[in-house]
């Protein structure tokens, strides 16, 4: 089973690729998808959903894992939030693919065993569970969602 995870954001979308088999995780890749904060918003999104269809195009996912939208202090904030999580999951959706959702708890406590982890500790046990070494904050979390994936799906 290969899962793409994504961590959605409009500024930075965190992605990471690992196999699981049912026993053992295999990293496979990770990156970060940047848009310009001059630019508009479709140009952004638009941007979103394309690079989002090169990294299913390249890496073949048959699953995809996304963390849930949460509700901030800031609704503007959240918002776009959402819009970044609706291009990458209309993305799978056009090429065929199940996305399934976990909220923030769910991913800390599926990777590092509390469900209020910080940044540091996430990064450091996706780093030891997949043996990938540095991985940035964003990436990392994407890792951690196909990681929490991985733990969770019931049927392989």
């Amino acid at each position: 089973m290969r899962i793409l995870g994504i961590d959605p954001g409009l500024g930075i979308t965190g992605w990471g690729v690992i196999d699981y088999d049912g026993y053992h995780l295999k990293y496979i890749n990770h990156g970060t998808i940047v848009t310009n904060a001059k630019n508009d918003i479709s140009e952004r999104l638009n941007q979103i959903y394309k690079k989002m269809s090169d990294i299913i195009e390249e890496f073949s996912p048959n699953e995809v894992s996304i963390e849930e939208v949460f509700v901030n202090n800031n609704p503007l904030s959240s918002l776009k939030l959402g819009m970044a999580r609706g291009a990458s999951i209309c993305c799978a959706g056009v090429l065929g693919l199940r996305v399934f959702e976990y909220p923030p708890n769910k991913v800390k406590k599926s990777v590092v065993g509390v469900g209020f982890a910080s940044k540091e500790q996430i990064s450091a046990m996706v780093q030891i569970l997949l043996n990938c070494g540095t991985v940035k904050a964003d990436a990392a979390d994407a890792l951690a969602i196909a990681i929490c994936h991985a733990h969770n799906k019931t049927h392989y």
